[in-house]
């Protein structure tokens, strides 16, 4: 038996891999800020808590993870 399946043509299929590239680039990109964030937020709640120095060392660690945050986009833009 022969296959009458027609293959895609090679700019279709280098589009795709395009497409999917530039999708997990950008999900990369999304969940490394939020995770940095999130880190800051979480560390400087506990430090908070630990320490009785509410709101500060959180509003800290926040500014930090956001900091943090930019960094890695940057980093992850000149890869």
């Amino acid at each position: 038996m022969s296959d009458n399946k027609e293959k895609k043509p090679e700019k279709e299929e280098g589009a795709g891999k395009e497409f999917l590239r530039a999708l997990t680039f950008f999900s990369q990109v999304g969940i490394t800020m939020a995770a940095c964030v999130l880190i800051g937020v979480l560390l400087g709640k506990f430090l908070d808590g630990l320490l009785g120095t509410s709101p500060w060392l959180l509003l800290v660690f926040s500014l930090l993870g956001a900091a943090a945050a930019f960094k890695a986009m940057f980093d992850l833009g000149n890869k």
